[in-house]
């Protein structure tokens, strides 16, 4: 455990119960969502994947445009 996690847990436990419950909860949630996100990101990578190559297969059929910045 990091020194700082270390702190925030002593910090933590001088709180009264109902806060502590209210700071697990939020330290619960924020590692469940972190999870989420890596799981997500993680399984997304073959669809990034494939994607990438139909936008490059539609790019050598002559399917695409050269985007003009100046219009943006």
């Amino acid at each position: 455990m990091t020194q700082l996690l270390e702190r925030a847990v002593k910090k933590a436990r001088s709180l009264p119960e109902e806060d502590q419950n209210s700071v697990a909860a939020i330290i619960l949630e924020e590692i469940e969502d972190e999870v989420r996100w890596d799981q997500a990101f993680a399984n997304s990578q073959d669809m990034l994947a494939k994607l990438a190559s139909e936008a490059m297969e539609e790019d050598r059929a002559g399917k695409t445009q050269e985007l003009d910045l100046g219009r943006l």
